[in-house]
């Protein structure tokens, strides 16, 4: 049976509770001690609520947001991942590109076929079809001795139902404390772009994992999650919708603003993101970027950027790096 929950915190919370006291099964995949449960799925009837926003899980919302762009870019460089997640280059054989963990080449490019292209085709010609997928893995890398780099997710199915669009990921495995925070949130992040470009509403999203597991290395931090998630249960703030229609202009407009504030290349204030040509929605993306290029490169803080970002991205971030804002005197300001 298939538990449903409005938004992903509940099911966040659900997921990790119970996988971390009523395992299943305990085993050492390449020697990391892990609690599991196999064949695991829960339903979002609000996806657009994709966030968790518990102050000790100390969420990255600017890696997710990128994650989810780099997918949607296309690429497999780690210059670009990287950046906003260093630990990742380990998954890197070359020291350049990333494979498996590199969803978006198989989205737009796996053996020849544009899969998001086939997806929004195949359900423009028929709103009804199941037929509606794009295959993640590549059964190549399993043979690959060795390969640290293998995708953890299977596919994700789209299908039109009550004139909304609806979304499943499947996985062969995810973490309950980790990965799925990130991976979920890309997913629905995904669901909807397809949905507005399909100029349709996001219906739900179903959650598909063949091993959900809590690794014995971050028992402590998800023991503290847990207690502070008991005593506090307000829900998250809501994450704004996406504009109506094909934000593909817009995607490609953000990306083109990630690779400059990346490398430090150029610097926006409040005014500046302002009179961007893009809506309310994607001007934040730009300010989280730029929020987080003040943070890497060490450079002044602006509070009235920090105050521009939208809830629940604002909070997440000064909540991310609070040791940075109480520095410079901004968190308490900006409550």
């Amino acid at each position: 049976m298939t538990t449903t929950f409005r938004c992903f915190q509940d099911a966040y919370l659900t997921q990790l509770r119970e996988t971390f006291h009523r395992p299943e099964f305990r085993n050492a995949p390449r020697g990391n001690p892990s609690s599991e449960r196999i064949g695991v799925n829960f339903r979002l009837t609000d996806p657009v609520q994709r966030h968790v926003s518990l102050p000790a899980r100390r969420v990255n919302p600017v890696f997710n947001v990128a994650e989810a762009l780099w997918y949607l870019s296309g690429s497999r460089d780690l210059s670009f991942i990287g950046y906003y997640a260093p630990g990742i280059a380990r998954y890197s054989a070359d020291g350049r590109t990333l494979q498996g963990t590199a969803y978006g080449p198989r989205i737009f490019e796996h053996r020849g076929l544009n899969q998001w292209e086939n997806v929004r085709r195949t359900l423009g010609e028929d709103r009804d079809s199941k037929r509606a997928v794009i295959q993640i893995i590549d059964a190549h890398e399993l043979a690959i001795a060795g390969n640290i780099d293998v995708a953890c997710t299977l596919a994700l199915q789209f299908m039109i139902r009550d004139d909304t669009l609806c979304g499943v990921g499947f996985m062969r495995a995810n973490d309950a404390f980790r990965g799925m925070v990130s991976d979920v949130f890309s997913f629905t992040f995904i669901l909807e772009v397809m949905a507005r470009q399909l100029g349709v509403e996001v219906g739900s999203y179903t959650h598909q994992v063949g091993s959900l597991h809590v690794y014995d290395s971050d028992v402590d931090w998800a023991q503290r999650v847990l207690a502070e998630a008991e005593l506090n249960t307000d829900p998250p703030a809501p994450m704004p919708p996406m504009p109506a229609g094909d934000n593909w202009p817009y995607i490609r407009e953000v990306l083109a603003w990630e690779a400059l504030l990346r490398s430090d290349s150029v610097n926006l204030s409040p005014a500046a993101l302002g009179r961007l040509d893009l809506p309310d929605y994607w001007q934040g993306i730009v300010g989280l970027f730029e929020v987080h290029r003040q943070i890497k490169h060490r450079t002044e803080m602006n509070l009235d950027v920090v105050q521009a970002l939208p809830e629940p991205l604002r909070s997440a971030v000064v909540n991310r790096w609070p040791r940075v804002f109480a520095a410079v005197g901004l968190q308490a300001a900006l409550f």
